[in-house]
């Protein structure tokens, strides 16, 4: 999928949506797709449970609206607003609801206290801490060329957006 299609087609309009826009959460988010799927892989390699470009896992998804969307009514209306009728599953919204899984996505990382990080190496660095883990695989070196291109490509794109006509 084309970076700059997923970012105005899906992470602007959900978290706009949310009321959640911010171009360090459109960088961190569309940087997290890029790290985890690259934007093709919707299961796992190797078999795995982690769901989508986001690479939820299940466990992760039903600890967010537990733990953190349970006590946040407003915001979780917003989410679940977005839940496609026809799939019975919420998981499955995770493979198959682009603006569901960017959503989660948003909510596992608003459960973070630290402040969203500017710089592509400190999305590197918050990703791995608070996205992919300590035990995980990723490391922030091997995925920082994704927060780059992220970054790069959210915050040109805003530039080229507030140029006057």
């Amino acid at each position: 999928m084309n970076s700059t299609d997923f970012l105005k087609g899906v992470i602007k309009p959900t978290l706009a949506w949310l009321h959640l826009e911010s171009p360090a959460a459109e960088a961190l988010l569309l940087g997290t797709a890029l790290a985890e799927s690259g934007l093709q892989y919707l299961f796992q390699l190797g078999g795995g449970p982690a769901l989508g470009v986001y690479q939820m896992e299940p466990a992760t998804h039903d600890d967010i609206w537990k733990n953190y969307a349970a006590f946040r009514p407003a915001l979780a209306q917003r989410v679940v607003e977005l839940l496609a009728p026809w799939m019975h599953e919420d998981i499955d919204q995770l493979v198959g609801n682009l603006p569901y899984a960017t959503a989660m996505a948003r909510l596992h990382y608003l459960r973070v206290s630290e402040a969203l990080p500017e710089t592509p190496q400190g999305m590197a660095r918050y990703w791995k801490r608070h996205y992919n883990t300590a035990s995980g695989a990723g490391t922030v070196e091997g995925k920082l060329r994704w927060f780059q291109a992220a970054h790069d490509l959210v915050y040109n794109l805003d530039a080229e957006q507030s140029r006057p006509s």
